[in-house]
């Protein structure tokens, strides 16, 4: 197969990639908002009805604060997980400090040496458990690889998870000296390329994770349609949907398009950017190459719908898809039950999910999280209590998202019984979690509790990272405690994190007027900051190339 035409994506690939794969090809013949909530007692919420939930044997979290319901994504072919812990091998801790100990020496082959004379003798099963291990420290699990390859304990699993640690890591010349390896060693290296596709486009390089799928076939890998959908989905889920569906066009002649394709752009626009413009594009375009929406495609329009707050759209697609003869599935209903719930139509809602239950679906913990969320936002608290005792009396688990919810609305004292409940059950709390009541006691202008709880991080074993100072410095700045702010400000540069300019201005200077002034100086620094609470950079970059587009957009709106 040829290689396919890349148009200018491929044409911004530095010079130095371009040697790198050219010397490895000659071995070849891969946020939240906070409107003042009421506060609430979470022991009532929860004590009625938490005996029952004690006895689950376990807890799954189905449901995210940051999206209302799952999404649809093309199944992930490389899923790593870690190694058994039912029979732990006793050489692992032995190899793991014997590794550790050595990872200061001057050279590789100094380390690999006294590696030999610690005398572990390490199987396949061995050499996967220790760079799983180590997998956030890419030069020790290096070490345990090369041990592995030293005493013929390799195979393609070992490389794939490798290849994947150093994708981590960005360091992409040594995984493609592996993957060169591999292909000499007669090892399969179609998982280990789509590992390289999946890294790039999480290291925000789109034009690297359309190369490795363009070079597959030097590897004498077929690069085919599961490869192709493959690479959109990667690209899409770490917010390079523009790129995703220029590539699906420019190969439109070798792979036709098709409902599948256009469902993984739609996913991107609908559930990842939650762009209502551009899913309404996208599906306009559809129906411009004769592609029959399905199943799937309505379920991605009513999810982007429902997360903005669309009642009417959301509930007029779901007539459309019934007449069309798709039946909704569980997260079409999930996505209705929000939206109505959200747009002030809780008995509707109640009715919806009566519904869904007489098509012989079966409610889980997203569709009472869907209810039980937006209902905690708007301050119905007693509605929400109740659906969390349906929720727990029909012996559904709780999830993370639903800690969250309350988490809103709790007072201090509430907070800290939610979050020895969360510990309870196994889900936390995270870093995530914290950052939430942060900005939930600093939007209530409550710094004082905002400090109790950064104490508390400590107790759940939580290390404050740089985004966790800076919403404490900017809210200790914005309530007039400039000393306060300016201490742990010291305290996170001795910390070793990364010095910020803005906010060393924030804590320098005196702050001039009242305190309404001081919380619009303070907002303008977050402004002008180029830091997301939720979402990095990768994904923000690309919303002023698609304003023009979206007011051409606006004009044939009305033809959806």
């Amino acid at each position: 197969m040829a290689l396919f035409p890349l148009t200018r994506i491929l044409r911004k690939t530095t010079n130095h990639s371009q040697l790198v794969l050219s010397l490895l090809l000659q071995f070849s013949t891969q946020s939240y908002s906070l409107s003042t909530p009421k506060l609430f007692s979470f022991t009532s919420a929860f004590h009625q009805t938490f005996s029952k939930q004690s006895r689950l044997s376990h807890f799954t979290s189905h449901f995210s604060t940051l999206r209302s319901f799952p999404t649809r994504i093309v199944t992930d072919p490389f899923a790593f997980s870690p190694p058994s812990t039912h029979a732990r091998d006793p050489r692992e801790q032995i190899l793991l400090d014997s590794i550790k100990r050595v990872a200061h020496f001057d050279s590789e082959t100094q380390a690999m040496a006294s590696l030999d004379e610690a005398g572990v003798e390490a199987d396949v099963n061995l050499v996967y458990s220790v760079i799983w291990a180590l997998r956030e420290e890419w030069r020790l699990a290096f070490l345990a690889f090369k041990l592995g390859e030293r005493q013929g304990s390799l195979d393609e699993k070992v490389s794939e998870l490798m290849v994947w640690v150093l994708g981590n890591c960005k360091k992409f010349n040594i995984a493609w000296c592996l993957i060169r390896d591999m292909y000499k060693s007669s090892f399969s290296t179609r998982r280990a390329m789509l590992v390289m596709i999946d890294r790039y486009a999480a290291a925000n390089d789109p034009c690297e994770a359309i190369r490795t799928f363009s070079i597959m076939e030097k590897f004498r890998i077929t690069p085919d349609e599961e490869a192709f959908l493959f690479l959109l989905n990667a690209l899409c889920q770490h917010g390079n949907v523009e790129e995703a569906e220029e590539f699906m066009l420019v190969n439109k002649k070798v792979f036709p398009l098709a409902a599948n394709s256009f469902n993984i752009i739609l996913n991107g626009w609908c559930n990842i950017f939650v762009d209502v413009f551009e899913s309404k594009r996208v599906w306009r375009e559809m129906s411009n190459y004769c592609i029959t929406p399905n199943a799937t495609s309505y379920a991605h329009m009513i999810s982007c719908f429902s997360k903005v707050g669309n009642l009417f759209d959301s509930l007029r697609l779901y007539d459309e898809m019934k007449k069309r003869g798709w039946v909704p599935d569980l997260e079409v209903y999930n996505s209705l039950i929000f939206v109505l719930t959200r747009e002030n139509c809780f008995k509707e809602a109640l009715k919806m999910l009566d519904k869904m239950k007489a098509t012989g679906l079966q409610p889980d913990s997203a569709t009472y999280n869907s209810m039980i969320l937006p209902l905690c936002d708007e301050g119905k608290l007693e509605d929400a209590r109740n659906v969390l005792a349906t929720m727990i009396g029909e012996n559904l688990s709780l999830s993370t998202g639903t800690y969250h919810a309350f988490l809103k609305c709790a007072g201090f004292k509430e907070t800290l019984e939610i979050l020895d409940r969360m510990r309870i059950a196994g889900l936390g709390p995270s870093n995530d979690t914290f950052l939430l009541i942060l900005h939930k006691f600093f939007k209530l202008e409550q710094p004082e509790n905002a400090l109790r709880v950064w104490v508390e991080m400590k107790k759940y074993e939580i290390d404050a990272d740089s985004t966790h100072y800076t919403v404490l410095v900017e809210g200790l700045a914005s309530c007039g405690l400039l000393i306060k702010a300016r201490k742990f400000y010291v305290e996170m540069r001795s910390n070793g994190h990364l010095d910020d300019p803005k906010l060393k201005k924030l804590v320098k200077e005196p702050f001039q007027g009242n305190k309404h002034e001081r919380q619009q100086q303070v907002s303008k620094v977050k402004r002008n900051k180029p830091v997301g609470l939720w979402k990095g950079s990768a994904m923000e970059h690309k919303k002023s190339r698609k304003q023009s587009r979206k007011r051409k957009n606006e004009e044939s709106d009305s033809k959806f």
